[in-house]
C-alpha cells in the first residue's frame, strides 16, 4: 500500500516526519479487531437510529461493525413516523438523538401528529463514527427468505448494492441460491464479500445435514444473542455448539471438504434496556495488519479469527509442524478459565453421534479430546483427529445473558484437517 502522498507546499522536514509517522502507522503487524456482524436498525426491525448504534460500538472499543437489516442496505431517502419510532422504543428517543448529534443534525418534518424523522443512509453518517484505524463501518444486509414457514436467513458483509432472496424449492435450494447470488455480486463488484448463514434453531428451519451439504457455505453462527433463536436447542433439537461438530464431522468424512467455521454475533434489535435482542453479546476477533473490509475478510476466510462472548483471547496458534493447537487467555480479575479442546476422530459413527461398548476407543462426535484449566493450553494432535477446535469458558457469567446460566465464553475454529 503506498501511503506517500505528500502535498509539494509541506517543507521537506515536515515531510520526513509525516511519512515517517503514516509508515509506523500503516505498517504494524498483525492483531486482533473486534466486531459485530449481525446488528439491526430502524431501518428494518431495530428501535434505534443507525448512528446511535454505530456510536454505541465505537464507544465501546469496537473497531468494526455491519449494518445487517433485512433485505436492504441502509441508502437512498428514508422518513419514519416518530410515533412508530417511540412505539418501538420509548419516549425519550429523539431527545437522546438530539443531545448526541445536534438539532442541525437531526432532520424533522411535519406537525404535531404527522411528526416524521429522516433516518440517514450509511454514506451521510459513517463520517461521524469512523475514525481511520480505529473504528469501521461496513454495508451488510441479512437476506431473510424462507422455505414454507422455515425462516432462512443469510448475513452478506461488504456489499455494495442489496441482494434480493433468492428462493429455492427445499431448505438446501434455497441456501445454495442465495449464497450463489452473494459470490456472483463478490466477483461482479470485485471485493471480498463474507456470507454467513443465521441462527440455523430458529424456527429449528436448518439441521446439520442441510449446512454440510452445501460446501459453499463456510461460516454460520455457533452462538446469537438473540434470546429467541434456541441457542441450546431442546429435547428434540441438539444445541448449536453440538451442531457445529455434526456439520464437520460428517464434512470431514462423507464429504471431505473443509469444516465450517463459527462465528458470534449480536442480532441486536434493542438499545434502550428492554428485554429483548440486545448489543454486546457476541463478537468475532479478526487477526488482521489492516482494518479494512477487505482484508478483514480475507483474514477470516483463512480461519484467522476466534468468537467471544466475553473471554479474551491474547493468543491462538496453530503450529503446523507440531500440528499442536495452541490458546492463551487474558485475565480477567479473579475468573478462573476451562479449556476443552474438542473434535471428533475418524472412528466416529455418524449416524448416531457415537459408538456403544464398554471399553471401545471410539468416541463421540464433539468429544471432549482433553481439558486444560489457566491462562495457558495446548493440544497435540495424534493424527486421528478429523479436525479439534477449543471453547474456553470462564467461571464468570456473561454481563447480559440471552439464555439460563450463560457463562462467558470464547471458541476457536476448527484446525488439524487436510
Amino acid at each position: 500500500m503506498s501511503v506517500a502522498l505528500l502535498a509539494s507546499s509541506v517543507p521537506a522536514q515536515e515531510q520526513t516526519q509525516e511519512s515517517s509517522q503514516r509508515e509506523l502507522h500503516y505498517n504494524q503487524p498483525a492483531r486482533h479487531y473486534k466486531g459485530n456482524l449481525h446488528t439491526h436498525s430502524l431501518w428494518s426491525d431495530g428501535d434505534q437510529f443507525p448512528e446511535m448504534i454505530a456510536d454505541w460500538y465505537a464507544s465501546r472499543d469496537y473497531h468494526f461493525l455491519a449494518l445487517t437489516d433485512h433485505n436492504l442496505l441502509s441508502q437512498g431517502e428514508r422518513w419514519m413516523k416518530l410515533s412508530k419510532i417511540i412505539s418501538r422504543a420509548d419516549d425519550g428517543v429523539l431527545t437522546r438523538y438530539r443531545k448526541r448529534f445536534g438539532d442541525g443534525w437531526v432532520q424533522v418534518r411535519g406537525d404535531e401528529d404527522e411528526t416524521e424523522v429522516r433516518l440517514k443512509p450509511l454514506s451521510e453518517f459513517r463520517a461521524l463514527v469512523e475514525k481511520r484505524g480505529e473504528f469501521l463501518l461496513i454495508p451488510a444486509e441479512e437476506i431473510s427468505d424462507k422455505f414454507g414457514k422455515k425462516p432462512i436467513h443469510i448475513n452478506a458483509t461488504n456489499l455494495a448494492e442489496k441482494i434480493e432472496p433468492q428462493h429455492g424449492d427445499s431448505v438446501r435450494e434455497t441456501i445454495q441460491n442465495n449464497l450463489r447470488a452473494i459470490v456472483q455480486h463478490g466477483h461482479q463488484h470485485g471485493r471480498e464479500v463474507l456470507p454467513h448463514l443465521n441462527h440455523p434453531n430458529f424456527g429449528y428451519a436448518i439441521t446439520a445435514e442441510d449446512i454440510a451439504s452445501i460446501s459453499a457455505e463456510r461460516f454460520f453462527e455457533v452462538y446469537n444473542g438473540h434470546p429467541g433463536v434456541n441457542q441450546l436447542g431442546d429435547d428434540k433439537h441438539v444445541s448449536i455448539e453440538t451442531m457445529w461438530d455434526q456439520i464437520n464431522a460428517i464434512r470431514r468424512t462423507d464429504l471431505n471438504i473443509p469444516p465450517i467455521m463459527g462465528i458470534a454475533t449480536d442480532d441486536s434489535h434493542e438499545y434502550h434496556g428492554k428485554p429483548g435482542s440486545r448489543p454486546g453479546r457476541g463478537w468475532v476477533m479478526v487477526r488482521s495488519e489492516y482494518l479494512t473490509p477487505d482484508h478483514l475478510i480475507q483474514a477470516m476466510n483463512r480461519g484467522d479469527f476466534y468468537s467471544s462472548s466475553g473471554v479474551t483471547l491474547s493468543d491462538v496458534r496453530f503450529d503446523a509442524e507440531t500440528r499442536t493447537l495452541s490458546v492463551k487467555i487474558v485475565p480477567d480479575g479473579d475468573a478462573t478459565f476451562t479449556t476443552q479442546f474438542i473434535g471428533t476422530t475418524r472412528h466416529a459413527e455418524l449416524d448416531e453421534g457415537k459408538v456403544e461398548g464398554e471399553g471401545n476407543p471410539h468416541v463421540h462426535i464433539g468429544a471432549v479430546l482433553n481439558t486444560a484449566n489457566g491462562l495457558t493450553a495446548n493440544y497435540q494432535l495424534t493424527g486421528d483427529e478429523l479436525y479439534v477446535r477449543a471453547t474456553i469458558t470462564s467461571s464468570k457469567p456473561h454481563h447480559d445473558p440471552s439464555f439460563k446460566d450463560q457463562k462467558q465464553q470464547a471458541w476457536t475454529q476448527p484446525v488439524g484437517w487436510e
